[in-house]
């Protein structure tokens, strides 16, 4: 069964549970790269970022009362909150598993 990335030197077509999470992983990587050297990512991924912001106008304007320009604003604050909260959540993980909470 082809995987996608069989046109890739050196990439195993086979999917099977032989395979380590880090050969999948660095498979998928290839595939990925792959796909990015022959589409620009704006595009194929412009779906995707376009729900994502949609659920941070519906978080900040459920009934759709805002002006589209006040609704936009709010969600890409509210985006901006929540990527922010990650760091956060993710700088307390690092120290922790460094041994300095």
């Amino acid at each position: 069964m082809a995987t996608g990335v069989a046109h890739c030197p050196g990439v195993d077509e086979q999917r099977s549970d032989r395979r380590t999470p880090a050969q999948r992983s660095l498979q998928a990587r290839i595939a990925a790269y792959r796909m990015h050297s022959m589409h620009d990512p704006r595009d194929t991924t412009r779906e995707a970022r376009a729900a994502f912001l949609a659920k941070f106008e519906r978080e900040v304007d459920p009934d759709k009362r805002l002006a589209e320009p006040e609704r936009r604003r709010r969600a890409e604050a509210a985006k901006k909150a929540y990527f922010n909260a990650l760091a956060l959540k993710s700088a307390r993980a690092r120290q922790a598993r460094a041994g300095r909470s």
